[in-house]
């Protein structure tokens, strides 16, 4: 059986913690200066890691753990991090019909669009998914956002970018 798969609603507008700094873009939209960052501001690519928000949330009877949460701590990839976005869409469902039910279709997304970033299948790698979706608050005010990120399975940092790497 796979690792613990950490779930993580978005909830427009929630002060659960507050990080301190904003992180900083390039030009090109890369982050270069680790900070806080908006939770609906992330983008393929970008790099960040846990918080006890995202790691010590309640538990379901599966071990997924559920926080909510309006930013998230990024850090250029070179640095250490916990994981890193590989995808960032739009939902394509028209109702919100459960938190279980908006994780199981961020999952089923997610896994969709693994192999084209990590370069091997889901089933096969080294890495687990963390996803970001809306809440049943943030729904309401027009949040239909889903964002993929990878992790470590070891619960080893990453350092650099794990696209292409086929582990």
């Amino acid at each position: 059986m796979r690792g613990k798969i950490i779930a993580t609603l978005i909830a427009i507008g929630a002060g659960v913690y507050v990080y301190g700094t904003s992180a900083k873009r390039d030009d090109s939209g890369v982050i270069v200066s680790e900070g806080n960052l908006d939770a609906l501001q992330v983008s393929v690519g970008d790099c960040f890691n846990d918080t006890p928000e995202l790691t010590e949330g309640e538990a379901d009877e599966a071990g997924n753990v559920t926080a909510t949460v309006s930013s998230i701590p990024v850090v250029p990839c070179s640095e250490p991090h916990d994981n890193e976005v590989y995808a960032v869409f739009e939902t394509t469902a028209t109702t919100y019909e459960s938190e279980e039910g908006m994780f199981n279709l961020a999952m089923a997304e997610c896994q969709e669009r693994f192999a084209s970033f990590v370069g091997l299948s889901y089933e096969e790698s080294s890495f687990d998914i963390v996803t970001l979706y809306p809440t049943p608050e943030s729904w309401q005010q027009s949040d239909r956002e889903i964002v993929c990120a990878v992790y470590n399975l070891n619960g080893e940092k990453l350092t650099g970018s794990v696209a292409g790497t086929a582990r």
